[in-house]
């Protein structure tokens, strides 16, 4: 049977991100990374499809899925998640039409933007996304430690850290800091955080004043972070690496975009570079010296 792209269903996205673990893997071994996917409950991409069904797209030849992609809006954003094809089958046209598809998605919800987060060591993909008018804009750089080579180097911080909860107070203040770094409001990701019981969120205040927010994963991960005013981002970033080196996690993980001063930090607490990554788009949106993303596909 010939390839067919159509849209996803959500019994099919578990078997879609096993493509995807598979497909980051074989990329990441052949530049020297070793494999770093591990397979994952598709939560966030179920949530994506049952908020806007537009943005999920499975390619399938003879009853097997050899492609996905996965693209969000917000306001006048757009964001490719995810497009990921199977080992062996890259080269083959699978990727630009399922790229072809998730543009659609752009060009009907009226988003303005288009952006995304890529290997910065993948250039068949980035050739791709250059064609369709997405450039490299910002490095953004895995960094990684265990956690009890941290515990000497975090101290208290000077913010205070209070739960975020889900009223219209606190999704107001969230879509004022959202706006403030990003350009958009964000408002249903944090009601998607805010529901899991491992992720805890924060508001980081200065004598009362919120001043950013921060999320720390049960893994050690943290994610998002943004502040109201660069200024801010070293103090915040040393109260999230508090706040993750108190839990019980092993590792402590954060992507830290390059111009951010939270990446000096970082390194002086001798955090390791674990993968390079570059956000690309179509212009120069948001403010990176107030914002650390979650992870690629949340951005």
């Amino acid at each position: 049977m010939p390839l067919v792209v159509r849209p996803a269903s959500a019994g099919e996205l578990a078997r879609a991100e096993e493509l995807v673990t598979s497909s980051i893997n074989d990329l990441t071994v052949r530049h020297g990374f070793g494999p770093i996917a591990t397979s994952r409950s598709p939560d966030f991409q179920v949530f994506c499809l049952q908020d806007d069904p537009r943005g999920v797209w499975l390619a399938e030849e003879n009853g097997e899925i050899v492609g996905f992609a996965l693209s969000w809006v917000c306001g006048r954003l757009w964001f490719l998640a995810e497009l990921f094809v199977a080992p062996g089958r890259q080269g083959q046209g699978i990727g630009n039409e399922l790229l072809d598809r998730t543009m659609q998605h752009a060009s009907e919800s009226g988003a303005t933007e288009k952006s995304l987060i890529t290997f910065a060591f993948n250039v068949v993909s980035q050739g791709l996304y250059v064609r369709h008018g997405l450039f490299p804009r910002v490095p953004i750089h895995l960094c990684s430690a265990e956690r009890e080579s941290l515990v000497p180097h975090v101290q208290d911080s000077a913010l205070r850290a209070t739960p975020i909860q889900s009223t219209a107070a606190d999704l107001e203040m969230l879509r004022q800091l959202d706006v403030a770094t990003l350009g958009v409001s964000r408002e249903k990701h944090h009601r998607y955080l805010l529901r899991d019981p491992r992720m805890k969120g924060v508001f980081l205040e200065d004598g009362g004043e919120r001043v950013g927010y921060a999320y720390i994963a049960a893994t050690g991960h943290i994610g998002p972070l943004a502040v109201m005013h660069a200024h801010a981002m070293p103090e915040a970033f040393r109260a999230a690496l508090a706040m993750a080196v108190a839990g019980n996690a092993k590792k402590i993980s954060v992507f830290v975009p390059g111009m951010s001063e939270a990446l000096a930090i970082a390194a002086s607490h001798s955090m390791r570079f674990a993968l390079p990554m570059v956000l690309m788009s179509t212009r120069d949106y948001g403010d990176w010296t107030r914002y650390l993303p979650r992870n690629p596909g949340f951005m």
